[in-house]
């Protein structure tokens, strides 16, 4: 009806020629749009849902939305305040962990006018190119520079200090929300080389140094654990697979165990930020999808061994890039080292051939 798929929803809306978004469950709790004022309510709404579907007007738009408007043509004012009564009265964080907070986060560091988002994105593209400093340091000093000459020394402690806050917001959320944002991710990379440029303050902040010198993954690690255990009943997480006959699992096993050996010789010296989720991608996620693609079936099927390998590499390029902003560092790796995508490429699509033939 729109003329255009639901994944420009986003885009095309911000146009003049759109000014309703008719949504049903899909948009209900996971659009993050500033722009959206008035909210018109034709379903029953209860409990989580409830804040979270009326939370999404909550968007700081500057300079004129300055207020909202909810008109519900189903629920009872009691209903909604039952609903939302848990969170005032008894729920208590030290600091936001939704997506929410990242777009408040965002929204203060672009008012700073320290970067701009060409310049996010430019030194994003040169950075997953494999660009040397040299490449990406005119950027940065020049955004260095505005911070310098532009923001009073007040702004500059609060810069410094929304920006740590996002890239460990980002971090952390991007481990337990199933969320795509390629400028998130884009923008969290530039900050950790922007701060890392950044003058040091005389300021009070206590925890200066503390930030740069702390293993941030690990200690998500240990936040995510805590959270599964507060978080208890909320959730998906998907059903065990049916045992496979025992020999053939243990076989498998074995295989996986000694890929990822074998892995662990070569390269283990790599200093990966996320090591488990680096392994989890590049020896299950990966190999299924290209393992699933038709092109690669039926070559497979259909031609010998030297062809289906052609195809599978082929394939395998394909969907690094579909990955590029989830997992930069392996794709990085796979361009740029030649050892590294011949021995993947090679393991790969051994044991996934292989495993067909038997």
């Amino acid at each position: 009806m729109n003329g255009f798929s639901g994944n420009d929803i986003p885009k095309e809306f911000k146009k003049s020629e759109y000014r309703f978004l008719i949504v049903a469950d899909k948009y209900q709790t996971g659009f993050d749009e500033p722009l959206l004022h008035t909210m018109y309510v034709d379903k029953t709404l209860a409990d989580i849902k409830a804040v979270q579907t009326l939370s999404r007007l909550n968007r700081a738009y500057k300079p004129d939305k300055k207020d909202t408007f909810i008109l519900d043509l189903v629920n009872s004012a009691d209903a909604i305040q039952e609903a939302f009564d848990p969170f005032y009265k008894t729920t208590i964080l030290s600091e936001e962990t939704d997506i929410d907070r990242l777009n408040d986060l965002q929204d203060v560091l672009d008012s700073f006018q320290v970067y701009s988002e060409e310049q996010v994105n430019e030194l994003m593209t040169r950075f997953i190119n494999g660009a040397e400093r040299d490449q990406l340091d005119p950027i940065l000093d020049e955004c260095k520079q505005n911070f310098i000459n532009e923001l009073d020394e007040e702004q500059q402690i609060d810069f410094k200090k929304k920006g740590k806050s996002f890239v460990r917001n980002y971090q952390f959320l991007v481990q337990i929300n199933p969320f795509r944002n390629p400028y998130w991710e884009s923008l969290k990379t530039f900050l950790k080389f922007l701060l890392a440029k950044l003058p040091n303050l005389n300021d009070t902040d206590l925890s200066k140094g503390i930030l740069e010198s702390v293993d941030i993954d690990s200690y998500r690690i240990e936040r995510q654990t805590t959270l599964a255990i507060q978080l208890e009943g909320g959730g998906e997480i998907a059903p065990t697979p049916p045992d496979a006959p025992g020999s053939k699992y243990e076989a498998q096993l074995d295989v996986l165990s000694n890929i990822i050996q074998d892995f662990n010789d070569r390269f283990g010296n790599i200093q990966w930020t996320e090591k488990d989720r680096v392994r989890r991608f590049l020896f299950e996620e990966l190999p299924a999808e290209v393992s699933k693609d038709e092109e690669y079936q039926n070559a497979k099927k259909y031609s010998d061994r030297q062809n289906a390998r052609i195809t599978f590499e082929k394939k395998l390029v394909d969907k690094f890039q579909e990955f590029i902003f989830d997992h930069t560092e392996a794709y990085r790796k796979f361009t740029e080292d030649t050892e590294f995508k011949t021995w993947l490429a090679n393991t790969l699509f051994d044991n996934d051939y292989d495993q067909g033939a038997a």
